[in-house]
């Protein structure tokens, strides 16, 4: 029996997607993810939002774990996961690795999030499983 996805609240959604524009909004558009990563971090942290960052995620294959893993950019209150772009727009590719993260991670939803926009509502994707 598979066990259930991990749910996020949606007052919990609201708050980091706050913190998120609180951050696109002081810096703008143009600079690398690493730089709107840590400030988000320092962000979450401000609003008492539990989050850690470059998260190993294992990749399991028939239950056995592969010695490969992943980098997930933000997980949330161990529940929501955060995946930061500085693009031009989301490729298939986008989607396809935050499904993946969601799936072995165990969690119902997640948000690409776009910091390359001159405003970042146009540039958050919500995702769930």
């Amino acid at each position: 029996m598979k066990s259930a996805l991990i749910d996020s609240s949606e007052d919990l959604i609201d708050r980091v997607l706050t913190a998120a524009t609180n951050v696109h909004r002081e810096l703008g558009p143009g600079l690398l993810e690493s730089v709107y990563e840590r400030a988000l971090m320092i962000e979450l942290a401000d609003a008492g939002i539990r989050a850690t960052n470059q998260v190993e995620v294992p990749a399991i294959f028939k239950g056995k774990d592969l010695g490969l893993g992943f980098r997930a950019d933000v997980i949330v209150e161990d529940c929501l996961l955060l995946e930061l772009k500085c693009v031009d727009s989301f490729s298939r590719v986008h989607l396809a690795q935050i499904l993946n993260y969601l799936r072995l991670l165990r969690f119902k939803k997640g948000f690409l999030l776009n910091f390359n926009l001159p405003r970042l509502k146009d540039g958050i994707q919500r995702l769930s499983i």
